[in-house]
């Protein structure tokens, strides 16, 4: 049978322990791999491994062996509870083990769990397991995760106490990052927050959240709509080590003054302007850049759009000989000086 996204979410969670198996496919294998852990917590326990419950196969090993699968699922073990064989990174070579597995199991047997990369409709393997009255197909996409998944989460780490905009800035990370890299920061954070029954902050947020390139770049952003001028060269000096480009620069910074202006030139005044931002922005974050939007107002806001617009064209141009990074540089302090100028 084929699960929907939405039922298997509540299906991972609480797994039937009388079904025959479950196929979890899909191009991404760190977020493929991470349902099926969270599934074979729920159907096993946590003592799974130590208690021998919980056979592990290769699925590229099934076509010199493939009685290994048949095997394994009647094999009686030395502990009581339910058991699974689990065969990862199954492939077409493995497919008629697999297939003959599911025929021959029989209630008492262990549950067949099987990953696999993405799959077709005329699959094989797919086509056994949702043709299959007693086993379950799902399909993992590259959606972001949702919010119930990301509370799932924080639950399972001890984080439970989440205001509102720490929520939003968390769905904000998970959207930007892989899973397994925001399944990690959500480990850090419950080492983070251990022993502290405060609500999570977004300075908690923070102290943990992955640093990226982009997150190097919002700060010369800041450095620059601040005045801070003798901070820019050190900055962007580290954003070339990490090989950013002189263009990327340009419309980051574009993008950026663009926002205040949206900001500053509201007819209701900044703080109603901050509101109409999409994506909307949290905490901290909301408050500097109505901080700055408020600093500079809409006049040298236009000022400071057409000098990255001429600093544009430059880059673009044939005939273009400096340095594309010094050209960059060069308007980025130009912008740091107009915003003390008065």
């Amino acid at each position: 049978m084929k699960l929907s996204t939405r039922e298997a979410e509540g299906y991972f969670a609480r797994p039937d322990a009388d079904k025959t198996g479950l196929l979890i496919y899909g191009a991404d294998a760190m977020r493929v791999a991470l349902k099926r852990q969270q599934m074979l917590a729920a159907l096993l326990g946590p003592a799974a491994e130590e208690e021998m419950r919980l056979t592990r196969l290769a699925g590229a090993d099934l076509r010199k062996d493939p009685a290994q699968v048949l095997d394994a699922i009647k094999a009686v073990g030395f502990f009581p509870g339910q058991r699974a064989v689990f065969v990862d990174s199954a492939n077409d070579s493995a497919t008629p083990a697999i297939v003959t597995a599911l025929e021959d199991w029989v209630p008492g047997d262990a549950q067949i769990i099987v990953t696999a990369g993405q799959l077709k409709a005329s699959s094989k393997l797919r086509k056994a397991f949702e043709g299959h009255r007693n086993a379950y197909a799902v399909g993992i996409y590259d959606d972001p995760p949702s919010r119930s998944e990301i509370e799932r989460l924080l639950g399972e780490a001890g984080i439970r106490d989440v205001p509102g905009d720490s929520m939003s800035a968390l769905v904000d990370i998970a959207n930007d990052i892989g899973p397994g890299d925001f399944a990690r920061m959500v480990e850090k954070l419950s080492l983070y927050k251990h022993n502290d029954n405060a609500p999570l902050r977004l300075e908690d947020i923070d102290a943990v959240a992955p640093q990226s390139t982009e997150a190097a770049l919002d700060d010369l952003l800041n450095i620059v709509a601040e005045g801070r001028t003798t901070e820019i060269g050190p900055v962007l000096g580290r954003l070339q080590a990490q090989g950013t480009q002189a263009v990327g620069l340009c419309i980051g910074a574009t993008r950026h003054f663009r926002r205040l202006y949206t900001v500053a030139s509201d007819p209701g005044g900044p703080a109603q302007g901050i509101g109409r931002l999409r994506p909307p922005l949290y905490g901290k974050r909301r408050d500097r850049v109505l901080r700055q939007a408020q600093a500079w107002g809409a006049n040298r806001l236009e000022t400071a759009l057409t000098v990255l617009t001429d600093t544009d064209l430059q880059l673009r141009s044939a005939g273009q000989t400096a340095p594309a990074l010094s050209l960059v540089e060069r308007a980025l302090i130009r912008l740091a000086m107009l915003s003390r100028a008065r």
